[in-house]
């Protein structure tokens, strides 16, 4: 739609003939076509028990407490980034929605886990699920119900993008099996998750987010949707997540929070998502379209702008629902959701009440912030919810390292080695750990990104320089980037080991960090990193390169000098960079992170399709030319050698793989059978509430200014009209896709077709862990990626232990999106399974026809 067409001005008076607002798109080879009317959830067996207690309370709701619920109370204006309200006489209480993907944003006291991107380097499904745990328990712990995480939209399609690194990498087979486990583990601790962004929200420039009307519009066929973007949204869902959030880009030229198709078709119908649907902060774009296109709560009630106490909903939606604009069966069926989720995670028996505040350190504040007003009230209860939480952050900053080179075994160093430190990354902020608002700044060793996925409580951060001066005895360091004579002097100490610390950042677009708006300007080393490396590798013959980045970064200048003898990712380690990192170059545990993303060798290697759109007005597409081929899918079909593969990874020990088999348990049908019959929904009455439901109480005598209420001053004025719905908007409920059935799709699509089973055996010296890792391609009969990974395994190995690993390969795995069938069909023909240690990398070959080979360490190229 025209940014100008957006505002429902309907809401507000239906004599405006609001059709051509509604109807009139521009043109554009991608258009979402409309899907009506919004899909309820309550079908599925395992939410049958909280729905059911859902419709018992939502039926005594008023309609001002129903739109209390689903619209929430403003920007500031409690306790958490996003508040409902609380419906006192009914026991419901005001939900507390906050960040984040990596620990809870704006309180003390909690843990700053190593980011998104480290997690997934480590190929580790129980320590995604643990950190996963650990998070979900600390935000119960503070009185948060719902945590904004965790993230796997961006993919990371552009390797520029700024909030790349809140995800698990640039695959949907590893986003997915990390969105399934760290949804299990949030949740498992009784935490409501979030997963976010849906769908295509791949830049920050022009993301559209605080009304910018100049936005990227995601051009994304059906079949690529499917496939890439949509795959671990739907392993979120098959998880049970609570929440989906929708983005603020626009796809296939309507924004997230409109897009009926996405929601309502995709997202509810397909996938059977029982959740509810919540908008990124200020990314409602509508009043009425948004509540009929599948949108569950507004975030955070304000509307158009942060904290003017407008909002697009309040009683604007009370209004709505009077006039018969919004059908009451949509409002209670969005109110049902939510309420559902809060029983589904057991949070209506004895609940810790919020125990902080995200606007001050106080303890005590005016009970509205926003508003600069109300009673002094306890804000701040300084509960300490870290437990042993270290711990997990320690072992996921650990085990996410990703050693890429290690000439002469100069790795792993020794407590008598002579040991000189360069670089401003391997020490700490010297304005202190949290001196930059939401990490906006690039100062000391980077641990995380920056906007609003990251945690604040930051000063314990142990740095690296202090973590090696305690393993060491001769240790010398001099902390900063330019390359001066005293750099150079002490790099030339003889048999010095020489570490040198770089860095790379990101992050959200509301802050410029150096230049650099969200995304990256390029993808080199920060504050000149590359110069620094060269000037110390001139004069040091034994350099180790340390960095730490959002992402991949371009190392050609120095890569091949003949003094980097070492290069170690260390990604993004939260607050336990220091032991982290020591425990691995002094040799307590061996290398076992691999590459979540491919790095390239210059930037265009990825395609001129993903690079950055930093110009236009409006709509600006960007269609996703690439289609399927994404990161190394795009190197492999396009025949180029990248620095350092998707999956690679080395280890100071060795591994041998044998015995391989491949076993089909069971023969396929081309398409899924039919999905079992849904459930019943709960009902409620269709009529229109009494007016007096959204009458000012008397009891409210002090208006809060920027609060957002549901209440109307004359609502008995509000008659009931002609409303002009969106083209193609209908109350009658479509057919049950055949692609859907459960939570996820069609339950078919995870029966297993064929089992993979290997021998791995350590044949170093040391106790290390493997990652083997599954590769499929697809037979000629059907276009698609050279390869594509489905499935993995870490294991750990005592030094001569063998272990037999089996992998298995789903319906779904094996199948590919029919965009004319609307559903997921197995190609005729032979599939060939790789089995390796990165994508390009394999030791065993098998075919689902002919059996299985082994190989000789196949050259990555």
């Amino acid at each position: 739609m025209k940014p100008s067409q957006l505002l429902f001005v309907a809401l507000a008076a239906l004599t405006v003939d609001a059709s051509p607002m509604i109807q009139e798109r521009q043109a554009g080879a991608f258009d979402s076509p409309p899907y009506f009317p919004s899909p309820k959830g309550g079908w599925v067996a395992d939410w049958s028990s909280a729905y059911s207690k859902a419709h018992a309370l939502v039926s005594q709701m008023t309609l001002a407490e129903k739109v209390n619920i689903t619209t929430t109370v403003g920007w500031s204006m409690g306790k958490c980034v996003g508040n409902t309200g609380p419906v006192d006489r009914l026991g419901f209480p005001s939900i507390c929605a906050q960040d984040g993907p990596l620990g809870i944003r704006f309180a003390d006291l909690i843990t700053a886990f190593p980011a998104g991107i480290t997690t997934g380097a480590t190929w580790d499904e129980d320590l995604i699920y643990a950190r996963a745990r650990a998070m979900g328990e600390e935000a119960k712990a503070k009185g948060v119900h719902v945590l904004l995480g965790p993230a796997v939209g961006p993919l990371g399609r552009a390797p520029q993008g700024g909030r790349n690194w809140e995800g698990f990498g640039s695959d949907p087979y590893l986003q997915g099996v990390a969105a399934h486990h760290a949804v299990k583990g949030i949740q498992d601790a009784g935490t409501q998750a979030t997963i976010k962004h849906y769908i295509g929200n791949e830049q920050e420039h022009f993301r559209g987010d605080g009304w910018n009307h100049n936005t990227v519009s995601a051009n994304i066929d059906d079949r690529t949707l499917h496939e890439v973007y949509l795959w671990p949204f739907s392993e979120a869902v098959r998880a049970g997540v609570a929440a989906v959030m929708c983005s603020y880009n626009t796809i296939n030229g309507t924004y997230g929070c409109s897009n009926s198709k996405l929601l309502n078709g995709v997202l509810k119908d397909e996938l059977g998502f029982q959740g509810y649907v919540m908008a990124d902060w200020l990314a409602q774009r509508s009043g009425v379209e948004d509540m009929l296109s599948g949108l569950d709560q507004t975030q955070p009630g304000d509307g158009e702008s942060w904290a003017n106490g407008k909002s697009l909903w309040g009683d604007q939606l009370s209004r709505a629902v009077l006039n018969s604009s919004v059908p009451v069966d949509r409002l209670n069926d969005a109110v049902t959701r939510i309420v559902a989720a809060w029983y589904q995670l057991g949070q209506d028996k004895n609940y810790p009440p919020v125990s902080f505040s995200s606007w001050t350190t106080n303890d005590t504040d005016v009970l509205y912030k926003g508003a600069n007003m109300g009673p002094i009230v306890k804000v701040n209860d300084h509960v300490d919810v870290r437990a042993n939480h270290a711990e997990v952050a320690r072992a996921v900053a650990r085990d996410g390292i990703t050693l890429l080179k290690n000439n002469g075994n100069i790795l792993p160093l020794s407590q008598k080695d002579k040991i000189r430190v360069f670089g401003s990354d391997a020490g700490g902020n010297p304005n202190g750990g949290n001196s930059c608002p939401d990490r906006g700044c690039n100062s000391g060793v980077l641990g995380m990104g920056w906007g609003s996925g990251t945690a604040d409580y930051y000063p314990d951060i142990e740095t690296p320089i202090a973590a090696i001066s305690q393993r060491a005895r001769d240790v010398e360091s001099i902390l900063k980037d330019q390359v001066t004579a005293d750099v150079t002097t002490m790099a030339g100490a003889k048999d010095a080991r020489c570490l040198v610390f770089i860095s790379s950042d990101a992050g959200e677009a509301y802050i410029t960090v150096e230049g650099n708006q969200g995304d990256r300007n390029d993808i080199h080393a920060w504050h000149g990193g590359d110069d620094l490396v060269l000037g110390v590798a001139n004069a040091c013959k034994n350099t180790i390169v340390v960095m730490h980045t959002v992402g991949p970064i371009i190392v050609e200048k120095w890569v091949d000098h003949p003094n980097v003898k070492a290069i170690v990712n260390a990604h993004l380690p939260g607050r336990e960079a220091g032991q982290s990192l020591a425990q691995v170059l002094f040799g307590d545990v061996s290398p076992s992170g691999h590459l979540p993303y491919t790095m390239g060798k210059r930037l265009e290697d990825w395609g001129a399709a993903v690079q950055l759109i930093t110009t236009g007005t409006g709509r600006i597409d960007q269609e996703y030319k690439e289609k399927l081929n994404v990161d190394y899918k795009w190197f492999d079909a396009n025949n180029i050698t990248p620095r350092y593969e998707f999956g690679f990874g080395l280890s100071y020990t060795s591994f041998k793989y044998s015995r391989p088999s491949i076993r089909q348990l069971q023969r396929p049908s081309r398409l899924p059978p039919t999905p079992p019959k849904r459930g019943s929904t709960p009902t409620y009455p269709t009529n229109i509430p009494a007016a007096s439901e959204v009458a000012w109480p008397k009891d409210i005598t002090t208006r809060i200014p920027k609060y957002i209420y549901p209440y109307l001053e004359n609502p008995e004025d509000v008659k009931v009209g002609k409303y002009p719905y969106p083209a193609g908007y209908s109350t009658t409920p479509k057919p049950a896709p055949a692609a859907g059935g459960a939570q996820g799709g069609n339950p078919a699509l995870w029966d297993v077709i064929y089992e993979v089973s290997f021998n791995v055996k350590n044949t170093g010296k040391m106790t290390g862990k493997a990652v083997p890792q599954l590769y499929l391609e697809f037979p000629k009969s059907v276009e698609a990626p050279v390869r594509q990974l489905r499935g993995f395994k870490k294991i750990q190995l005592k030094r001569g232990e063998e272990q037999k690993v089996t992998l298995q390969l789903t319906r779904k795995d094996i199948s590919t999106w029919d965009v004319t069938l609307q559903n997921w069909v197995v190609p005729q023909g032979d599939f060939v399974v790789r089995i390796g240690e990165s994508s390009r990398k394999f030791v065993i070959t098998c075919s689902t026809r002919g059996g299985c080979d082994e190989e000789r360490g196949q050259h990555r190229d």
